[in-house]
């Protein structure tokens, strides 16, 4: 029955993933819980929503998060149609989703004209020219960090 469930979440990811063209590309993501019940899903939808991040994995990981609640996704499972780009896997990490199922490699996903590999690069310290990140005003922006540090309030994720 769980395999039937996880089959029918995979095969939704896809769908979403179908005919999205206009709206963001043709990605699709759904989560589960681990009895493979569906919680959320989603699709691309950068272009339609004019921002950058609506990638159908952050999608669905934000309606998960809404719908039950948490910032904490332990108890979930990710299927999308397509390995996550960096952006992604870091949101899927930060959600604390252990397990993710995948259709498309990120080498598809480039041969159609993405430029996760870009990005790739960068993280490993080549293709330098992609972005400028300079290090500025430390001694004040670290007293927040100093504040946060030492409060007994704080909520780590």
């Amino acid at each position: 029955m769980k395999e039937e469930l996880m089959e029918e979440a995979y095969k939704m990811s896809i769908e979403n993933a179908k005919g999205n063209y206009n709206a963001g590309g043709p990605f699709g993501a759904v989560i589960t819980d681990k009895s493979g019940n569906i919680i959320a899903k989603a699709k691309n939808s950068v272009v339609e929503k004019h921002d950058p991040t609506a990638h159908a994995e952050i999608e669905v990981i934000r309606k998960a998060c809404e719908k039950l609640k948490t910032h904490d996704l332990k108890d979930c499972i990710l299927y999308t149609s397509c390995y996550p780009c960096p952006m992604c896997l870091s949101a899927i990490i930060w959600s604390n989703i252990k397990e993710v199922y995948y259709g498309n490699t990120k080498e598809d996903a480039e041969n159609i004209g993405f430029r996760d590999n870009a990005i790739y690069e960068y993280i490993n310290g080549k293709n330098k020219n992609l972005l400028s990140l300079t290090n500025i005003n430390r001694e004040i922006t670290i007293k927040a960090f100093e504040d946060f540090k030492n409060n007994d309030k704080k909520i780590i994720y």
